[in-house]
C-alpha cells in the first residue's frame, strides 16, 4: 500500500517534530433523509480507494449506513471466499473496515457469488497460458495496455454520485470492452458476464426491494445492466470528520515527491488513530529522519494498534527495519518474528519480514 514498500529513503527539509494529536472527532450518525426505497448497489474499489478521497472506504460506510440494512450483500464474493476472508489477500480496502462494522452491529453479509474467487482466477489463469502461444507475449502486452487504461480511468477522483452517471457507467464498460474484445468473454475477463447474470438472479430471488448490495467495480456496470429497472446508487453525502481522516491516510499511503510532506505529518498527528501515528513515521522515514520515525512508530506500538487488521503487520515489519537502521539487531530479529506470529499478516509484510530475518535493512539506494 503506496510508501510502505519503497525501501528507499527520499529526501525533504523542514518537517515538524512530533507533538501530541488533537481530540478524536465522533463518527457521526446518518439520517435517511433522502432516501427513495429502491435497491442500492453500491460499488467497491479494493485498492483504488486509495486514490478516492470523495469515496473511500470511510465514504462507502456512510453510504451504508444511511441505507440502515439489516442485511447486507455482497455480489463478488462467494459464501466461502466470505467465510476465508479472502478479502484480506486481495487488498479489498472496503472490507477491512465493513467487517468490524457489520459484526460490532449485528448486520449479516450474505455473499451471492458462488464459486466467484474460482471463476476470477481464470483470468489470471489464462494470461499465463497465453505466455506460452505463439507471439503470446505480444498478446498479453495488449491486455495489459488495456488493464493500464482501466485503471487510469478508475483512479480519476470522483464524487460518489459521478459513479452511478452514465457517463461513468459509459466509461468503464468501453474499456472493459476492450479487454472483452482482445480474448471474448470467459477466461480473459474472469467470466463476469456469467457471474453477475447469476447474481442478479440471485438478488430476484431474495423478494427485498430496498435490498443493499456491494460489488466490485469492475463487475458494477454488468450487474446494473442484468438487473435492469430502477437501482439507486451512491449519493451526494457532505464529508464529516471521519471520511476526511480516511482520505488523509489514503494521501499518505500514496506518499509522492510533489506532496507537502510537512503539512501531511501535522494533518496525520492531528489524528487519534494508530494507523495515523504510523504513516507519519512512515514519512518521517521517507524524508531521512529515521530517528524521529523510530521514536514516534515505538510509541505507536506501546499502544493498541490492531485496527485495521492490516496494520499490525505491516507496523511491526517497519519497526524491525528501524531497530535494523538503529543498529539495533537483537530487536530488529525480535520484532520480525512477532510479524510471523501473527495469525494473518498481508504478504508484503510476511516478505519484509523473512528478508529482515535473513539479512539487516538497508535502504535502497537513492535513484
Amino acid at each position: 500500500m503506496g510508501v510502505f514498500y519503497n525501501t528507499g529513503l527520499r529526501y525533504k527539509e523542514g518537517l515538524p517534530v512530533h507533538r501530541e494529536d488533537a481530540p478524536p472527532a465522533p463518527f457521526p450518525s446518518l439520517t435517511c433523509a433522502g432516501y427513495d426505497g429502491l435497491m442500492v448497489v453500491l460499488p467497491t474499489m479494493g485498492p483504488l480507494h486509495l486514490t478516492q478521497p470523495r469515496y473511500n472506504a470511510v465514504s462507502l460506510l456512510r453510504q451504508i449506513e444511511l441505507r440502515r440494512p439489516e442485511k447486507l450483500y455482497l455480489a463478488s464474493y462467494s459464501p466461502e471466499g466470505l467465510a476465508e476472508r479472502v478479502w484480506r489477500d486481495q487488498h479489498d480496502l472496503a472490507m477491512f473496515f465493513l467487517v468490524p462494522w457489520v459484526e460490532e452491529r449485528g448486520v449479516p453479509i450474505v455473499a451471492l457469488g458462488e464459486r466467484a474467487e474460482a471463476l476470477q482466477a481464470e483470468a489470471e489463469r489464462f494470461l499465463e497460458y497465453l505466455g506460452s502461444m505463439p507471439r503470446g507475449d505480444e498478446v498479453k502486452q495488449r491486455f495489459a495496455q488495456a488493464d493500464r487504461e482501466i485503471v487510469d480511468f478508475l483512479t480519476v477522483p470522483r464524487m460518489p454520485e459521478d459513479l452511478g452517471s452514465e457517463d461513468f457507467l459509459a466509461g468503464l464498460r468501453e474499456r472493459l470492452g476492450a479487454v472483452r474484445d482482445l480474448a471474448g468473454e470467459g477466461p480473459a475477463t474472469g467470466f463476469r458476464e456469467q457471474r453477475m447474470a447469476d447474481v442478479a438472479a440471485r438478488i430476484a430471488e431474495l423478494e427485498d426491494p430496498e435490498a443493499v448490495v456491494l460489488v466490485d467495480v469492475l463487475d458494477y456496470p454488468v450487474l446494473l445492466s442484468q438487473l435492469g429497472g430502477s437501482v439507486d446508487g451512491p449519493v451526494p453525502l457532505e464529508p464529516d470528520e471521519a471520511e476526511r481522516a480516511r482520505a488523509v491516510m489514503d494521501r499518505a499511503w500514496r506518499l509522492e515527491e510533489d506532496d507537502a510532506w510537512g503539512n501531511l505529518i501535522g494533518q496525520l498527528m492531528e489524528l487519534e488513530q494508530a494507523e495515523a501515528r504510523f504513516l507519519a513515521a512512515q514519512v518521517y522515514l521517507a524524508a531521512g529522519q529515521a530517528q524521529d520515525a523510530l521514536r514516534l512508530m515505538e510509541e505507536v506500538s506501546r499502544g493498541d494498534f490492531s485496527t485495521p487488521e492490516y496494520l499490525p503487520g505491516y507496523l511491526l515489519a517497519r519497526l524491525g527495519q528501524l531497530y535494523d537502521l538503529n543498529g539495533q539487531r537483537e530487536r530488529a530479529v525480535r520484532v520480525y518474528r512477532s510479524v510471523l506470529a501473527l495469525s494473518w499478516v498481508p504478504a508484503e509484510a510476511r516478505e519484509i519480514a523473512l528478508a529482515g530475518m535473513r539479512t539487516p535493512f538497508q535502504p535502497s539506494p537513492q535513484g
